[in-house]
């Protein structure tokens, strides 16, 4: 098979969360042993930073990789999901995996009789270690996949484990309360392994102080300093550095080469490093156009706080969502002062025009009502000021859709 023959068939022949949903999820380890087994456990020839939690994770992954590539070490980077291409999802020191890989790694799970049925997040897994292994990485960088305790990630041993906040996400698989869902996440939590808690408050903070105690866990909370802030760390991405800087001041401890400098330069370096993008990324000036992957409600809150800090004048939202959202909640986050563009995109999960129109209509006032990204695009900008702002956001999917139209018209670069 060629690459593109690959990928289809992997996306076919395993459930895969990108596209089903939670008719996709496979909690447990058993599976994942096994296919550890089959390539000679690569995890436990590597070194980790294991990070979980409902917002943020994909940023503090990708700015720890970044410094640390900064540093001089060879970082591997776990996260999902892919915007693209799925080699974006397995990097090393930025450079996504080798398509080659991707088709041999294939034809091996191919070949072999599975007494398993593996996921798509479990094959992807497992050939993420089995690359960073043969590529001897010297520290990997592993963002959770859904919840923690019963992640395929969690087969691993880090050197720190991350959990950055909790929110009400995937409600429908790792429970209805932040209580229940901070039990998922502090199930990252490992025997005499430190972990970063981003977030402190009453109703989850006693759940991970609970788990760290039982395992002799040290705590660390992170220590918000706005005088050392890099360049370019605005808004809801403070606090995500400030969870990435302790881990830092962590790993220099341990030996690691993580000082302000170096930190400096991997914020600076983000995107050439790590191929990051899609969080409060602007594309545009005139009129201003940002373009954010918040997709849940705790997400959305602290990005509208984001945007009042740049926006001059009138809100304009592009949003389209999935089909598993509890847009009851999502709803309180919309600022009722904004105009509204809501649109579905490609991917089957996204939620139908009629649904958007149904669930909207009562309680957005100033809303229209799309089935394309372009086209809702398209109207935002003959509707608005030059000193207006476009906010894209929403679905991962949404926003590959716009991408792809960015890089078109040479308003975005891919790394």
């Amino acid at each position: 098979m060629n690459y593109s023959e690959t990928i289809d068939w992997l996306f076919q022949q395993f459930p895969a969360y990108h596209n089903l949903g939670a008719q996709a999820y496979n909690p447990g380890l058993k599976n994942i042993e096994e296919l550890s087994a089959f390539f000679n456990h690569p995890e436990e020839k590597l070194r980790f930073i294991h990070v979980g939690g409902t917002n943020g994770k994909g940023s503090v992954s990708n700015m720890l990789a970044s410094i640390l590539t900064e540093s001089g070490e060879t970082v591997g980077l776990f996260t999902s999901p892919h915007l693209f291409d799925f080699t974006e999802r397995i990097r090393i020191n930025g450079n996504p995996i080798d398509n080659q890989f991707v088709i041999d790694f294939c034809e091996k799970v191919q070949n072999h009789s599975w007494s398993i049925e593996p996921s798509f997040f479990e094959i992807t897994w497992m050939m993420a270690l089995d690359y960073f292994h043969q590529n001897n990485c010297s520290i990997v960088i592993a963002e959770v996949g859904l919840g923690g305790r019963l992640d395929a990630t969690n087969i691993i041993q880090p050197i720190i484990s991350v959990i950055t906040n909790i929110g009400l996400d995937h409600i429908n698989i790792l429970g209805d309360t932040r209580t229940k869902i901070a039990f998922e996440k502090a199930g990252i939590i490992k025997q005499n392994i430190p972990v970063v808690i981003g977030e402190v408050d009453s109703e989850t903070f006693p759940v991970f102080e609970a788990t760290a105690n039982e395992r002799n866990s040290r705590i660390i909370i992170p220590l918000h300093q706005d005088s050392s802030l890099p360049k370019g760390i605005i808004g809801y991405q403070i606090g995500n550095y400030s969870i990435v800087s302790a881990v830092c001041d962590y790993l220099e401890e341990q030996g690691f080469s993580c000082n302000q400098p170096i930190r400096e330069n991997g914020i600076l370096n983000l995107k050439a490093n790590t191929g990051f993008f899609g969080r409060m990324e602007i594309i545009n000036h005139s009129p201003l156009t940002i373009v954010d992957c918040a997709h849940n409600a705790e997400g959305i809150h602290v990005l509208m706080k984001s945007i009042q800090e740049v926006n001059k004048g009138r809100l304009h939202c592009i949003y389209g969502t999935s089909s598993d959202k509890n847009l009851e909640t999502i709803i309180h986050e919309l600022p009722a002062e904004a105009a509204y563009y809501f649109t579905t995109f490609e991917n089957p999960r996204s939620l139908s025009f009629e649904e958007l129109t149904q669930k909207m209509t009562p309680r957005i006032k100033k809303a229209t009502f799309f089935d394309s990204p372009i086209k809702a695009l398209k109207k935002a900008q003959e509707t608005v000021n030059k000193s207006d702002t476009i906010l894209i956001f929403g679905s991962f999917f949404l926003v590959h859709d716009f991408f792809e139209l960015f890089f078109e018209k040479g308003l975005a670069e891919k790394k």
